[in-house]
Formats: structure tokens, sequence, C-alpha cells
């Protein structure tokens, strides 16, 4: 089972379908119990840092998020849900992240057209599960004006470019991130979920 973290962050159904779509069982839940109990967690998620870490906090799920992936769970964080592991964003100064990875989420440069929205192309830098059968030269789609400045650069394993190279993908052990939306990036974006799937550590 699929567990899909429900933090009043939308964009959840397109994942779940998705999910379904390959041939998953994938369930929307905000109870820690399913979040404990699932084989595999996916933490979607756009809007704003400040009032998602609100809902997450409020919904009492930064414990088991934090629980999940220190006992090495397969965890895929995407969009807005990647920034979140991180400790802080320049989008809502003063709200600590969850902290699960260091670094920090910062806007792009205010001379530049934001969001960054559109489809572009994903550097693959490093190895990662989730590159398996991807061509070299992949678009994917992204919507966001914020990205992820990682401190430790071990963890990247991709990039894009919007005016200069940015983060768009990590992993650390079982745990994966990324800035853009496969749910929404067709045939490429689904073979990145159902490597995400087959990922067994």
């Amino acid at each position: 089972m699929i567990t899909i973290i429900d933090y009043h962050a939308g964009n959840l159904f397109s994942v779940q379908k998705a999910l379904e779509f390959l041939g998953a069982k994938a369930q929307i839940s905000m109870d820690p119990k399913d979040i404990d109990a699932a084989d595999k967690i996916i933490f979607p998620g756009v809007g704003s840092f400040g009032n998602a870490m609100h809902h997450v906090r409020t919904l009492g799920l930064e414990a088991p998020i934090k629980r999940n992936v220190a006992a090495g769970k397969p965890f895929l964080g995407i969009c807005l849900g990647l920034q979140l592991l991180f400790e802080s964003s320049e989008e809502s100064p003063g709200v600590p992240g969850l902290d699960v990875l260091k670094g920090t989420v910062k806007r792009f440069d205010r001379s530049y057209k934001v969001p960054h929205l559109g489809w572009n192309q994903l550097f693959q830098v490093k190895k990662s599960p989730l590159w398996q059968g991807l061509p070299k030269e992949s678009y994917f789609y992204f919507a966001h004006s914020y990205y992820i400045d990682p401190e430790n650069n071990e963890i990247i394993t991709g990039e894009s470019d919007y005016h200069h190279r940015y983060t768009v993908a990590i992993r650390r052990d079982h745990l994966f991130g990324l800035q853009f939306h496969p749910e929404k990036s067709q045939k490429l974006g689904l073979r990145v979920l159902e490597n995400f799937l087959n990922y067994k550590g």
C-alpha cells in the first residue's frame, strides 16, 4: 500500500490516479497510523511553505513523517513536499521546515518571470533508481517560484536550468525528492513513479 500524505496542500488525486493507473494500491490519508502502515510514502503538495507547515504541524504529521524517514521507509517528496523536508524557506521567514534535510529553499531572482511554469529539461547529474529507463534528455512539468538549495551536494541527483542551474531532484538512501510533477509529466513522469513503486532499496 502507498500512502499519499494529506495535509490540505492539494494535488493529491492526480498523484493517486497516476499510481492506480500503474497498478498500485494508493490511499490518501492524514492518519499517522496509515503512514506507519504504508509500504511506501508519497508527500506531494502545492501552495505556500508557511501555510503547509502550519497544516503539517496542526494535523500532527511532523512526527510520523520524521519517524518513517528515519526508519528507512521509501519516501518521495514532490514539489512543495520536497521543499518542506528542508530547514527553512525564503517564502516564509521564521517558519521552520521539517529539517529532515539540511539546506534552504530560495526564491528565483525577482528579475525572472515566476512562477517557473511549464516543461523543462532534467539533467541527470547522478544515478538514481528513479532514472531507470529514462532518456538522458527528458522533459518534465514544473510549476514553482522557489527552489531547493541543499547543504550536501552529494544528495543531488538532478538539475534543471531556469536562468541558472538549480537542484530539482535529490536522493538520500531511501528518501527521494522531485521539484517537478511526475503525475503531470505524461509518459516519462509515469515511468518515474513506476520506478519508485519498483524500488526495493
